[in-house]
Formats: C-alpha cells, sequence, structure tokens
C-alpha cells in the first residue's frame, strides 16, 4: 500500500502553540479514555513549561526538552483498524495488533492487513472493555507463545483477564488459549480496566489493573483492582513477591493504590517498572512502581474530581509514593516506551508517552529517575501506543474508528 506523509512537524517552542492544542482538546484524564472524537487537523509540535509541583512531585511539563533538530514526520503505515489497543513486533518484523472490539491481526512489513486471527476468546467490548494488551512470550522464537489481557464478563460484572495462547502466523489462529489471570472481584461499569502486560527481566510477568472506576478497592490489599500485580506463566505466584505469606494481601501484588494505568514499559538498562496513569481531572501520572508500595489513589491525588470537588487528602501523605511527575491538564496517557533506537541520537535514552486526549506524543527527557524535560509532539489523533520499531524509528496506534498505526521518522 502507498504510505502518505500525514506531515512535516517542525518545533514551536512557544507556551501559546502549546496552549491552543490544550485549548482543542476534551476535558477529563480519565474520561479523555472514553469513545473516540474528533480531532484537530495535525499541526505543529510544541514544547511547553509548567509550575513545579509543592508536595514533592513536578509537572512533567515542568522543564522543556531540548527539541528534536529537524523536527519529525508522521507517515501512516497502515489502516483499516478499529480502535486499535495494543502491538507487537513479532521476530520477522510483522507487527501482532490487537483491536478494542476483540480481533487480533498481522500487519505485514508493508503494512498489509490481514484478516482476524481466530480462536480470540469472548470479550467484553463495552466502554473502555475489550480486548486490550499483547506481548510475546520471551521465548517466542522456540515456543510461539503470546500473552493477552481483555475485560471479560462474570459474575458480578466485569473485570480485565489475561490469557496465554499458541499463535500460529500462517493459519492466523490462536490454539491452547488458557486463561492464566483474572482480576478480583468483578464489578459493575465499563471503565478502568488497566491494562499492559511486560515481562522483567526476569521472566516474571507484569501486569497493570485499573480499579474499575469504584475509587477504595485500589487501597485494599484483599482485591486486585488498582494494583501492579507479578505472576509466573503457568498462572502461580513467584515466591519472592512482596506480600507472599501475608495474609493481609493477595500475594500476587506487587504494588497497589493505583488509578488506571495504560501503559508499563522496563527501562532496557536497570529493568525498572515505569507506569503511565491516567488522573481525574488533572494528576495524570509517571510512576515507577516499586514492590510493596502504596501508590495513593484515592487518598492522594495531582487532580480533582470531575465535579471540581477535592480527591481524598490532598497531595502528599507519609507512606504513600510521589509520581515521578503528574500532568495538570490531563493528557490521558496511553503505552509508553524507552528510545533504544539509532535513528536520533538525541532521544537516547529517552522515555515517550502517548496521549488520548491530548492527540500526541511526548518526550521525556530523564536523569536516572527524575524527570528533566518534555517536548511535545502533536499527531492530531488520540495515541494510545507507541513501540520502538525492529528499524530504531517510532510506531504508534491511534485509537480511532479509523484506526492507524502511525510511523514517526526524520
Amino acid at each position: 500500500m502507498s504510505k502518505k506523509p500525514l506531515a512535516a512537524i517542525s518545533v514551536c517552542a512557544s507556551l501559546v502553540c502549546g496552549l491552543t492544542i490544550w485549548a482543542l482538546s476534551a476535558c477529563g484524564g480519565g474520561g479523555g479514555d472514553g469513545s473516540a472524537t474528533a480531532a484537530p487537523s495535525v499541526a505543529a509540535a510544541s514544547s511547553s513549561s509548567s509550575s513545579v509541583g509543592l508536595t514533592g512531585s513536578t509537572q512533567c511539563s515542568a522543564t522543556t526538552a531540548a527539541a528534536t533538530p529537524g523536527g519529525i514526520t508522521v507517515t501512516e503505515f497502515a489502516g483499516g483498524l478499529v480502535n486499535p489497543w495494543g502491538m507487537v513486533f513479532l521476530p520477522d518484523g510483522r507487527i501482532l495488533v490487537t483491536e478494542r472490539p476483540g480481533r487480533m491481526r498481522i500487519v505485514s512489513t508493508t503494512g498489509v492487513l490481514s484478516g482476524p486471527i481466530t480462536g480470540v476468546p469472548t470479550v467484553y467490548a463495552q466502554g473502555q472493555g475489550g480486548l486490550l494488551d499483547v506481548v510475546l512470550d520471551p521465548n517466542y522464537a522456540t515456543n510461539g507463545l503470546i500473552y493477552f489481557s481483555y475485560a471479560e464478563s462474570g459474575t458480578g460484572g466485569a473485570g480485565t483477564a489475561v490469557a496465554r495462547a499458541t499463535l500460529n502466523t500462517t493459519t492466523l489462529a490462536l490454539s491452547a488459549v488458557t486463561v492464566i489471570y483474572r482480576q478480583t472481584p468483578k464489578v459493575s461499569g465499563d471503565g478502568h480496566f488497566g491494562s499492559r502486560l511486560v515481562f522483567g527481566s526476569d521472566g516474571k510477568l507484569f501486569i497493570s489493573l485499573g480499579e474499575r472506576q469504584k475509587f477504595t478497592p485500589a487501597q485494599d490489599t484483599l482485591q486486585s483492582l488498582g494494583k501492579i500485580v507479578r505472576i509466573n506463566t503457568d498462572s502461580t505466584i513467584p515466591i519472592d513477591n512482596p506480600f507472599v505469606g501475608n495474609s493481609a494481601y493477595l500475594p500476587e501484588i506487587w504494588s497497589y493504590g493505583h488509578r488506571n494505568p495504560q501503559g508499563m514499559t522496563r527501562h532496557p538498562v536497570t529493568g525498572q517498572m515505569w507506569t503511565a496513569e491516567h488522573g481525574a481531572m488533572g494528576g495524570d501520572e509517571i510512576n515507577t512502581p516499586q514492590a510493596g508500595k502504596n501508590y495513593g489513589w484515592p487518598v492522594i491525588s495531582y487532580g480533582v474530581n470531575y465535579d471540581g470537588t477535592k480527591i481524598g487528602e490532598g497531595t502528599a501523605k507519609a507512606g504513600m509514593e510521589q509520581p515521578r511527575c503528574y500532568w495538570d491538564p490531563s493528557i490521558a496517557p496511553g503505552n509508553l516506551a524507552f528510545y533504544t533506537g539509532n535513528k536520533v541520537a538525541s532521544w537516547s535514552g529517552n522515555l515517550f508517552v502517548a496521549a488520548l486526549k491530548d492527540t500526541s506524543l511526548m518526550r521525556l527527557t530523564l536523569s536516572g529517575t527524575n524527570i528533566t524535560g518534555q517536548e511535545r509532539f502533536n499527531i492530531g489523533k488520540r495515541v494510545r501506543d507507541v513501540r520502538v520499531g525492529p528499524d530504531g524509528w517510532l510506531y504508534l496506534l491511534t485509537d480511532e474508528t479509523a484506526g492507524q498505526i502511525l510511523k514517526i521518522t526524520q
């Protein structure tokens, strides 16, 4: 298929440019992950600055990152997708992609979309629910195993589930589909399912789980709503999880007090997990979840309720972790990825964050685990996922009914 450059994006360094783009966006971080809405046309990228937080964390955009020399070019790599949610590159360079209504497809190295893969279980495709993330087994080249998360209905309502299956890329079929984890309990509602899947450097599987818009279960350590959990691929619990043997906690819990973490990635050098988490109206967060730590929701938050009222007790409390940085106004973050390619030297080690409501891609510079700057690339579409391709360029998923895979080059 032909590849159409959508825009050659130059860097606009003025704060006014950033505020203009914000004015075109819908309100609310969590609300920004609802049904896709009309987005502004592709315009110039911008870098903006904001004030420093007063209680231990800073705005993610508190410092302007150095501009990317020459800007970026956005090109359609593939189209014809419906609300694509997650993607992963196969060893041969093709892309396995999920669509929230419940389909899984393979995209060729030239952008050709396959038919739906058979064997995908029935998903709860309501609101933010549906078929979500997908990852390859660390030994995929020899065992053909994949793992995927999805919203599943059942007694009490719905919840996030994770399944393992064998993928046949020739017949486009899944076999030996086995559920290895279910969020508990299932509850009513159509929002805040999470969910990203990331393998740790030790081969353990991390799963990010939303609190299903129920608030307090994020602090209930006998429920898995609003948690990051860590399991073995055979569904058993690693013996070195922080709460194993403590009857006051589910043994799979790695960290808790999360709202709706829809982004998660592993640092390529340190192995530390990083998450992007939806706030309410304001308060989207970047976190580095540590074993056994409490990340505060809904006791502390940098956002407010959608009616403008205060959430919990404020922005800080003893025994609760601060985010690495936060956004206010909300950007509604999707997935995030560290740049490990060799195409743009100034991006090396930077953290890229997809933004849904803000219809953009954020480039965050770091010093250790501290965020030192932000550059904003306006994409003009709801960006759900970001990955580094085997060619060293960035690939994005747009969460639209006419969804695309976009390629970011210079």
